[in-house]
């Protein structure tokens, strides 16, 4: 009987040793995990932020790359900035129990400089170069920006700028050496940058040197760069560095030109004229019969013409034949482009604003004939005292830019850049204080696209 039960027992041991050799671990499934763009965003200016998180399997570690180069981030979330333009590759790698995945997500990176607004100051001619600010579509100031991309410094007295072909053209009045004759160190008369990085492509002196005191550009592409100066308008051929007087042109006005349609329309007197690609003539001189304060392309291509006189007027002509297609009396407000260099008009669709170089913006909605006082920037703005040339509106947003000082002597140093919106009552929605220094212009870079 007991021989019995211990051959039982062994048996059991037998079968229990068994089942324990034939036991296998199954195997842990690798993580599950997927890149989330926070932004929605694809791209991304230069030193700007997109941020990525992770989702996975819970308890999964993680290892972020840029280009297949590993970075220093482990955590679920991954702040992407970037000053190489181009397209880029971020993956994270899971991992948990031995077993990885992997996610990828591509972005591009597009120059810092490619969207927003410049404001392009003289600074102080006897003392100081010209200076470029720029604000980014965020509302982030960069000051200095052609200096900080390049080491060097713009001309004296900068007057105007334009951009075509991703190359910003930037004039200015004297150059190397200022009004009383004394030099300064930099870049000179005309400087081409890269659009989007600001980065010099080249600059132009002694090839220009036959120029007045140049204080506009307009470009219908490499070898037909239309400057404006003390004796009219001249064509510059930037590949064979010839510079041609364009005949019939020697009253152009001291004021920012049009450009539409492969035609360069300028102010002159009481006429509007016309430069066409490779012409060393005038086209055309358009009669206004009256005097001229304001030339800006309109959305469709055509051309909105502002004239003082009794009564003031605000014209569209057309850019194919130059004939009026409507001309509305403005009875109220000011179209004075004032002392400064820039358009008495701004419009945005067939909506214009107009301030006559003063605080008092209007608006005049040209389909309607309509125009209305808007606001007195004094009543909103602090120390917003003199104007330093006129108001533009956003191509996109709509709002109006206002530059102003408080004053000459050292008072030019209170400035603001004021942001008005007016699609909903009057409010500031930006002011940027103190970084202007006798702003020559305000330039969107919508404008030129």
């Amino acid at each position: 009987m007991k021989k019995s039960v211990l051959a039982f027992g062994a048996f059991i041991a037998v079968g229990v040793t068994s089942c324990s050799k034939n036991d296998k671990t199954e195997p842990q499934p690798a993580p599950e995990v997927n890149i989330v763009n926070v932004f929605s965003q694809n791209t991304v200016a230069q030193e700007d932020t997109l941020i990525f998180k992770v989702r996975a399997t819970e308890g999964s570690t993680f290892a972020w790359s840029v280009d297949n180069k590993d970075v220093a981030v482990t955590d679920s979330v991954f702040k992407f900035v970037s000053k190489d333009l181009g397209e880029h590759t971020i993956a994270v790698r899971a991992s948990r129990n031995d077993q990885t995945a992997s996610s990828k997500a591509s972005v591009t990176v597009f120059g810092k400089y490619k969207f927003g607004t410049f404001v392009l100051n003289e600074g102080n001619m006897t003392t100081e170069n010209g200076t470029l600010t720029f604000i980014s579509p965020r509302g982030v100031v960069t000051d200095s920006a052609y200096f900080k991309a390049n080491g060097t410094e713009l001309g004296n007295t900068t007057q105007d700028l334009y951009i075509h072909n991703n190359r910003v053209y930037i004039i200015s009045q004297n150059g190397k050496t200022n009004a009383v004759g004394n030099s300064f160190n930099n870049d000179g008369l005309l400087v081409v940058a890269n659009a989007e990085t600001l980065k010099k492509v080249a600059a132009y002196n002694d090839e220009l040197a036959a120029l007045s005191w140049p204080t506009h550009v307009a470009v219908l592409n490499e070898e037909n760069v239309i400057i404006r100066d003390n004796n009219g308008l001249s064509r510059f051929n930037t590949v064979t560095k010839a510079l041609t007087f364009i005949k019939g042109s020697e009253y152009a006005d001291k004021l920012t030109m049009a450009v539409s349609n492969n035609k360069v329309f300028a102010s002159a007197g009481s006429k509007v004229y016309v430069v066409e690609l490779n012409k060393d003539t005038i086209t055309y001189a358009l009669n206004m019969k009256a005097s001229v304060s304001g030339v800006v392309k309109a959305s469709d291509g055509n051309i909105w013409v502002s004239t003082t006189g009794s009564p003031n007027k605000i014209s569209k002509i057309n850019y194919r034949d130059y004939s009026v297609i409507k001309a509305n009396d403005i009875a109220i407000g000011s179209l004075s482009a004032g002392w400064g260099a820039t358009s008495g008009i701004t419009a945005k669709g067939d909506t214009l604003y107009f301030s006559g170089a003063g605080t008092k913006i209007y608006r005049h909605i040209f389909s309607m004939g309509s125009t209305e006082f808007m606001v007195d920037a004094k009543t909103m703005v602090e120390n917003a005292n003199i104007v330093y040339n006129n108001i533009a509106v956003h191509p996109v947003t709509g709002e109006v830019y206002l530059n102003t000082i408080k004053g000459y002597g050292m008072d030019f140093l209170k400035n603001s850049i004021a942001v008005f919106n007016f699609n909903n009552g009057t409010t500031v929605s930006a002011n940027y204080k103190d970084y202007t220094n006798f702003p020559a212009g305000i330039f969107f870079t919508y404008s030129y696209n």
